[in-house]
């Protein structure tokens, strides 16, 4: 198994338990909204097709852990557009040495430079989506049925029939003797593909649709060879910069990731709506943490709230608008529900089970 699949597991294990929501609950997911493009798309890697212009920038990234953390050496941000047949996303990577050297589909991208996309449509933390692009073009899609945290083993190689990705370098590639602008990226990832992350729902999605959508770009630190050429700083660990900080060095937790909104109204018209049943998903995440912690303490998840003790892990969900309907045990876990108000006297029933998935009945 890969270096960052080791990382990414071991990010769920009992040495941060305790601390995960901490470091988290303070970061509000970012939220975009995406519009139609007027025509299908280009895909060259230059982000030159009129349609672009239409398109807002995403805010520059961050790095992952948040602001408590340096900002980025370099900048970085998105774009996306959709239409009927494919999700449309274009990147800039600000970037001064451009270079790479793997070249082989469905090799470990991100041990070169890359940019890398997640998507988890119907936001339920399980069986989601991610691809991986290094500024030579060579790709790598991967999807995971749970996240590592709770037990899941990536399916590698997963390949999306009639992906298109392109890769646009401004400057010279793997040429050490100068310095270059950076490179930008595009992809079309096409519904009929992604469809299968979103069983018994639309996709394309209808318009005021949200989905769960975050980018990473990993930058590792290099130097020059005596003969010339780039190699990583040996016992250097990369940076991860990304769209929607998670608050933890670990991508693979998407309820952390940002929501992407789908609209049809005219560019730069619609406001972004924050999904109202963030407050029940927050805290029913916060009930999952308590229940982990818990539960490497005493060998057992909790049987009631009160025996759960969150307060004593200075969590909050008492204080959150959502109400807990109810937490009990099940065969090898738990399931914890959550009734959240709606605008219009309506409500919303989510639940979250031991394993993080999280849904709305």
């Amino acid at each position: 198994m890969n270096d960052k699949i080791d990382r990414d597991m071991l990010a769920g294990g009992k040495a941060v338990r305790a601390r995960d929501w901490e470091l988290m609950r303070s970061i509000v997911p970012k939220g975009y909204v995406c519009y139609r493009a007027p025509h299908p798309l280009a895909v060259d890697g230059t982000l030159s097709d009129p349609a672009w212009e239409r398109a807002p920038w995403t805010e520059h990234f961050a790095d992952i852990e948040g602001d408590r953390r340096p900002a980025p050496r370099f900048k970085t941000r998105a774009k996306m557009l959709w239409d009927d047949d494919y999700f449309y996303v274009g990147a800039t990577l600000q970037e001064p040495h451009v270079w790479g050297t793997l070249t082989k589909k469905n090799s470990i991208i991100f041990q070169d430079n890359d940019f890398e996309v997640f998507i988890d449509p119907d936001g339920d933390n399980h069986n989601y989506y991610e691809f991986e692009i290094n500024a030579l073009g060579t790709i790598w899609e991967l999807c995971l049925p749970k996240p590592y945290k709770d037990g899941g083993e990536p399916i590698l190689g997963t390949d999306l029939d009639g992906l298109k990705s392109a890769v646009h370098v401004a400057g010279t590639l793997s040429d050490p003797t100068d310095e270059d602008e950076g490179w930008s990226v595009e992809i079309a990832f096409p519904w009929s593909g992604l469809a299968q992350y979103n069983p018994g729902k639309a996709a394309p999605p209808q318009p005021g649709d949200q989905w769960r959508v975050n980018f990473s770009r990993v930058e590792w630190r290099h130097e020059i060879t005596a003969d010339g050429r780039y190699r990583k700083v040996p016992k250097t660990a990369e940076d991860n910069w990304v769209w929607s900080p998670q608050g933890i060095i670990d991508m693979h937790r998407p309820e952390r990731w940002g929501f992407v909104q789908f609209s049809e109204a005219e560019p730069g018209t619609e406001i972004y709506q924050a999904d109202p049943t963030l407050p029940a998903r927050e805290m029913l995440m916060e009930i999952y943490h308590g229940q982990h912690v818990f539960r490497d303490a005493k060998g057992r998840f909790a049987a009631t709230l009160a025996e759960l003790h969150l307060e004593r892990l200075g969590l909050r969900a008492a204080k959150s608008p959502a109400k807990l309907v109810a937490m009990e045990l099940e065969r090898n876990g738990f399931r914890a529900t959550a009734r959240i108000p709606l605008p219009g006297d309506g409500k919303a029933v989510i639940q979250v089970d031991h394993e993080s998935r999280l849904w709305r009945e």
